[in-house]
C-alpha cells in the first residue's frame, strides 16, 4: 500500500508547509488523501504507511483518526450518508430521518446495504443548524430533510449508479 507517485507528490508539498520537526502537522490532510487513494476509508495499514511518512509513530495516527468522523475505519459505501445528530437537527427531526433511513435501506447506523451502495453514518455538527434536519452526501448538504426528501435523494443515487454501468 503506497501513494501513486502524484499523490506522494502532494503529501511531500503539505509536509513542507511546516517547520522542520513539525511535520505532524500535516496529518490531517494527509489522512484525507490517504481515504480518497485507498478506497474510501482508513485501514490500520494505510494509517501505519501515513506514520512513516511523517515520521511519527502508528498512535498519533489512530488517535487522530478514530476522533473524527470524517475519517472512515471500514469500508463504506460508494453513498456516504452522514446525518447529523446535534442539537438543532435532532430538535428539527433528525432522529425520524435516521430511523426512516435506516428502515428504507434495512441497514443500522454504521451499516452498509449488501449491494455496497449505502452507508449510514451518524456525525456531530455539520454547521447547517439553520437547514436542519440535514446531511452530508459527498461534499454537499441536503437540507431540510423529509421522507420524501430522503426517498428522492436515494433514487438520484441508484439512477447516477445505473448511468454508470
Amino acid at each position: 500500500m503506497v501513494f501513486t507517485e502524484d499523490k506522494l507528490k502532494k503529501v511531500q508539498e503539505i509536509i513542507a508547509r511546516y517547520p522542520d520537526g513539525k511535520q505532524k502537522s500535516a496529518l490531517i490532510p494527509v489522512l484525507h488523501l490517504a481515504q480518497e487513494e485507498f478506497g474510501g476509508w482508513l485501514s490500520a495499514e494505510a494509517m501505519d504507511y501515513v506514520a512513516s511518512l511523517l515520521s511519527i509513530e502508528p498512535i498519533e495516527v489512530y488517535e487522530v483518526a478514530t476522533f473524527y468522523s470524517m475519517y472512515n475505519l471500514k469500508p463504506v459505501g460508494r453513498y456516504l450518508f452522514e446525518v447529523c445528530q446535534t442539537g438543532p437537527c435532532m430538535l428539527n427531526g433528525s432522529d425520524q430521518i435516521i430511523d426512516y433511513i435506516k428502515e428504507k435501506l434495512g441497514i443500522g447506523v454504521g451499516e452498509t446495504t449488501t449491494d455496497g451502495l449505502f452507508t449510514l453514518k451518524t456525525v456531530e455538527c455539520l454547521g447547517a443548524c439553520g437547514y436542519a434536519p440535514m446531511m452530508q452526501l459527498g461534499k454537499h448538504f441536503r437540507e431540510h430533510l423529509t421522507k420524501e426528501k430522503v426517498d428522492q435523494i436515494i433514487e438520484e443515487c441508484r439512477n447516477r449508479t445505473t448511468s454508470l454501468n
